[in-house]
Formats: structure tokens, sequence, C-alpha cells
């Protein structure tokens, strides 16, 4: 027993810093390990998930519920206020970095998702998605504001994160509200006789 307690222990550490990595290489920043990215690796992950958000928003006005299109509302509303301060700081000088001109392929697959999602499935899709996307951006922002390279970048990073920290609250509730539809709309079964009964 215990050897078999230590070969667990001894694969989970091991198997770690692969996980990390593999995680990093997918997402371009080394995202399990809490290391800070680059700065130009920030620039164009901030930016590539303020275009994603904006655009799924955009969708989301369309094919959405209520609840749905006003959290849509608020995210062109905010997303499209960082866009304009990110560049800002780089148009400035401050920040010498690029903006990516187009979504990368792994967001434009997601919006693709969204495009083809019929009404009734939108949800499924659109509210865990912002439940990702949020945390993902939630983690990128705090890994920068604490680590970043860039001073006036970091700062922006900092005062940007509890507006997506609360983002991510509303995108869980979105979820947690579709859950608990989607529990109550099982269908109606026949209540089981009780124990004994004939």
């Amino acid at each position: 027993m215990k050897k078999l307690v230590i070969i667990l222990a001894a694969t989970t550490i091991l198997s770690g810093p692969v996980i990390a990595q593999s995680v990093g290489e997918k997402t371009g920043v080394n995202s399990t390990l809490g290391i800070a990215p680059k700065t130009q690796d920030f620039v164009t992950e901030a930016a590539n998930s303020d275009m994603l958000e904006i655009a799924a928003a955009k969708i989301a006005r369309q094919k959405g519920n209520a609840d749905e299109k006003n959290f849509a509302t608020q995210m062109i509303t905010d997303h499209t206020k960082t866009s304009a301060e990110i560049k800002q700081l780089i148009d400035s000088g401050a920040v010498k970095a690029e903006l990516p001109t187009a979504l990368n392929s792994s967001s434009q697959s997601k919006l693709d998702k969204l495009n083809n999602a019929k009404p009734d499935e939108f949800a499924a899709t659109y509210d865990p998605m912002q439940v990702a996307a949020h945390e993902d951006a939630v983690s990128l922002f705090e890994r920068y504001s604490k680590g970043g390279d860039n001073a006036k970048l970091k700062d922006w990073a900092g005062k940007t994160l509890p507006a997506l920290r609360h983002h991510l609250e509303m995108a869980q509730q979105l979820e947690n509200k579709r859950r608990g539809a989607t529990v109550g709309a099982v269908p109606n079964r026949a209540t089981p006789a009780p124990y004994g009964a004939k």
C-alpha cells in the first residue's frame, strides 16, 4: 500500500510540469505555472480576449435570452473601454507592443460555434464559454499585474482586474441559472410507488 501511495505521489509531482507545459504551449501563455507573460504576449492575449468578447456579445444580443443580452451589453461597453485603453498605452509609447488585427484561430473557432448555434442551443454554448473566457482573463491579468515587465501596463492590468472578476461572477451566475433551468426541465416521470406497494 505504501508503495502505491509513493508511486501515485511521484506520478502527480512529475506530471504537473508536463501538463503545465502543454497548457502553456496551447495558449501561448504559461498559465498554470503562475509565470507572468511577456509584454507582447500579454497584449496579444488581452486584445484577442477583448475582440472575442465584443464579437460574441454582438451575437448574444441577437440570439440570447434577456439575461444574456444584458450581460452582452455590459461586455461590449467594458471590453470596448479596455481595448481603447490598451491601444492608448501603445500609441503613447508607454508600452512597446503590437496589437493583433484579427482573432486567433482558437477564438475564431469559438465565434463560429456561437454563430452556428441555434437560438435554443445558444445558452449552452455561450454561458460556459463566458465563464472559461473570464477565468482565463482573470488569470492573465493577475499574473501580469504581479510580475509583468512593463510598469505602466502592470499597473493598468491591476486596475482592470476588479472589472474582470466582476465579469466572471456575472458569467458564473448566467451559467448557474442555465444549469438550474436545465435541471428543472427534466421531463416529468411517474412517481415510483412506495416500497412494497403493488
